[in-house]
């Protein structure tokens, strides 16, 4: 466990935590339920990736009490994607339902649960692909979107924006429009679907093609009454993509395309050294358009859950302090194993349901809870400091009608040995003493409850632990 030291002699690991010199604001940590995703033929082939549908009531309700509920993630974001099946034909009437079931019970269940604890689930939706009939190729996951389809386009994007504030009841805080849309080399060089059902949804969305689709899309939610609905970009492969392949550009340089912009959006995949899926954490897109136009908040909509289990903790402490986000989500939180043809490239998940239609909540889970408990809707992002490498460190500034209480933090060893590590709050010199809430998740322990600990103080921490303090006074 965390043990305060006790001698208080000097450490040469040192942390401090500044919750008094707080940076970005934070709209909170999220959960993804994917549905349909690959599916080609969705009459002949439904999908729900996420597998609620393979689980009894009983458990299906557990899920929702793992996420939502008092003792579990308490995300306060929600991304749910908009598929292409919900127009089969130019003149037909929109679908909204068939195709969505339990991605909709899941946000349902989600915001009553949320609502229950006096909290509000803010959603976001982001166009995964369009009809093939609005695609020049004709086809589902043809590369190029027809000329003159763009107002059908937004018009797709509106309606079901529309039927989940309307009809859903949920709290729908912004529409996203494309799902990795950058990456031109997914298909071959005449745009056709290729034969793969590997591939999930998407379209190609060049730089200008985006900023002409702010644009439009601004102008249909305005015409619909949805002028409270914000407006993101869509959500290219990581952060450098979005500045470096000409995105955050585009915008920049066109003043209806930056009035019409609300929400930064990108995923934010990280993969280090050279070749076709090199990416960083920049900030460099999100600083051009916030110096264009004050107050952008920006998130990453979708990210891996890792390869071991403190990875994921380590890659929001670099999206906070590096690409400056203001929230967080990641790619699928629950997964039906061997339903995405050819094996998820992000096999990882906070939950998997199995071939034999169990559910298994995996150790990302609660790394993730130590996230989210830490990192509540409405605080902000603290200055922290770590002289430890291989310390992750990340930390958040309750609002100030808390007092400080829930201020919070959360510590990660990420070596194979016991770190000593003298941590301090306040100013440099440590300031007053604070309490705090403890948790800790370890190699073999999923999160424990550890006595409360005074501040500042010399802890302990275990090989391979994640650590979570929320402050109580």
């Amino acid at each position: 466990m965390v043990i305060p030291a006790l001698a208080p002699s000097v450490c040469p690991r040192e942390a401090v935590v500044r919750f008094d010199r707080p940076l970005q604001s934070w709209d909170g940590f999220g959960f993804n339920y994917v549905e349909a995703c690959q599916t080609r033929d969705y009459g002949r082939s439904p999908q729900d990736y996420g597998g609620l549908s393979d689980l009894p009531e009983a458990t299906r309700r557990r899920v929702c009490e793992l996420v939502f509920g008092q003792d579990g993630l308490r995300p306060g974001l929600l991304k749910m994607f908009l598929d292409p099946w919900q127009q089969r034909a130019a003149n037909a009437a929109h679908d909204h339902e068939t195709s969505t079931h339990w991605m909709r019970w899941f946000a349902r269940e989600g915001s009553r649960l949320t609502a229950a604890r006096g909290e509000e689930l803010a959603v976001l939706t982001t166009l995964y692909g369009p009809p093939g009939w609005m695609t020049v190729q004709g086809i589902l996951r043809g590369r190029d979107l027809a000329p003159g389809a763009m107002d059908a386009l937004v018009d797709y994007v509106a309606s079901w924006a529309r039927f989940l504030r309307e009809q859903e009841g949920l709290r729908l805080r912004a529409v996203a429009l494309h799902n990795e849309g950058e990456d031109w080399s997914r298909w071959p060089d005449d745009g056709s679907g290729p034969g793969d059902e590997g591939h999930d949804y998407n379209l190609h969305w060049p730089p200008a093609q985006v900023a002409a689709g702010l644009v439009a899309m601004r102008r249909r939610l305005d015409a619909m009454g949805l002028r409270d609905v914000l407006v993101g970009p869509g959500e290219t492969t990581n952060w450098r993509r979005f500045h470096e392949w000409g995105y955050a550009d585009a915008i920049a340089e066109d003043p209806d395309a930056l009035a019409a912009l609300g929400l930064i959006t990108s995923h934010g995949f990280f993969a280090p050294g050279l070749g076709r899926w090199s990416a960083d954490y920049r900030s460099a897109g999100i600083d051009l358009l916030r110096a264009k136009k004050p107050g952008l908040h920006a998130w990453t909509t979708s990210t891996g859950w890792g390869t071991q289990h403190l990875s994921l903790l380590w890659e929001i402490q670099q999206s906070l302090m590096s690409a400056k986000i203001n929230g967080f989500i990641p790619w699928a939180g629950i997964q039906r194993e061997g339903r995405w043809t050819g094996g998820d490239p992000n096999p990882h998940a906070a939950m998997h349901v199995t071939e034999a239609g169990e559910l298994r909540v995996n150790r990302e889970y609660h790394v993730y809870r130590h996230a989210c408990r830490a990192g509540r809707p409405g605080s902000r992002v603290a200055t922290v400091s770590s002289n430890d490498s291989e310390v992750v460190l990340f930390a958040f500034s309750a609002p100030e009608s808390a007092s400080g209480a829930g201020d919070a933090l959360v510590l990660a060893n990420l070596s194979d040995t016991a770190k000593p590590l003298r941590l301090n709050v306040g100013d440099v010199a440590g300031g007053s003493a604070r309490v705090f809430d403890a948790a800790m998740t370890t190699e073999t322990e999923d999160w424990v409850a550890l006595p409360q600990v005074a501040l500042p103080a010399t802890l302990l921490l275990p090989p391979k632990a994640a650590v979570s303090l929320v402050a109580l006074r």
